[in-house]
């Protein structure tokens, strides 16, 4: 059986739908479940019950500080051996991320899979177009961001979902592979082109500053959004490859169309 965590979410219930679409049985396990999910809490690894998965598709509990996630995985990865499961398919983080602030959790959990003795696939997938075109802020004048000219790889969320079931559906085939996920490089002037508006860029200094007073935002969350700002703004994320395209054997969701509805509906 094929388990998605985090099935709740965005990412692993697209993933639990190409799956389905496929024909693909498949459970979710989510800290909050609906209908027949299977109750999962990384924080609580009594809760862990990977009992009949052979295949699991861990999505990244990236959403907190570095101990934390790192302990999440860690008590998913005990459980899987533990449990029997013999394949784990892990959502990482690009190659060309590794300056990012949140690179490190992602580093350290393919580490813990690629020695836990589980048979092993990891996607390291690129960032979203849905993100890209998230933080983007309006002003009376168009559209104000921190990326500057830079471009990004950027690559939609559904894209990696049928990504990850295609590896979910046939494990074996993709054993000992690393896969980096990435798709067209755009900017936010040609999200601005297509949107016809105009795009100001602000220094990273005011940028940050914005984020440090943003009360909604977590302690984590400034640096790790300033870090990708810098991290398009530089050049370091808009390298391409043909993995995601050979993986999904069709072309790929436009981004720059993805990255531009998001921003439009946010106006």
């Amino acid at each position: 059986m094929i388990m998605v965590t985090g099935a709740t979410g965005q990412l692993a219930s697209l993933t639990l739908a190409e799956l389905a679409e496929r024909g693909t049985p498949a459970l979710g396990g989510s800290r909050t479940p609906t209908g027949a999910q299977r109750h999962l809490d990384f924080d609580d690894p009594a809760t862990l019950d990977l009992t009949g998965v052979t295949t699991l598709v861990l999505v990244s509990a990236g959403y907190a500080e570095d101990d934390t996630v790192i302990a999440r995985h860690r008590a998913v990865l005990d459980a899987a051996c533990r449990d029997g499961v013999t394949h784990v398919t892990y959502t990482s983080l690009t190659s060309a991320g590794d300056h990012l602030g949140f690179a490190l959790a992602h580093r350290v959990t393919e580490q813990m899979i690629t020695t836990s003795g589980l048979a092993w696939t990891i996607l390291r997938n690129g960032l979203y177009a849905e993100l890209f075109g998230a933080l983007l802020a309006w002003t009376p004048d168009g559209l104000e961001s921190a990326f500057g000219n830079g471009a990004l790889a950027a690559v939609a969320r559904a894209d990696l979902a049928a990504a990850a079931a295609v590896v979910a559906s046939a494990p074996a085939a993709h054993a000992g592979k690393v896969y980096d996920l990435v798709g067209t490089p755009i900017t936010v002037g040609d999200i601005a082109d297509r949107l016809g508006v105009a795009h100001r860029t602000v220094e990273l200094g005011e940028y940050r500053a914005r984020l440090l007073g943003d009360a909604d935002l977590l302690p984590f969350q400034p640096p790790m959004l300033a870090s990708i700002a810098t991290g398009v703004r530089h050049g370091f994320l808009h390298a391409t490859g043909p993995d995601l395209v050979s993986l999904l054997e069709r072309p790929l969701t436009d981004p720059l169309a993805v990255a531009a509805d998001v921003t439009a509906a946010m106006r």
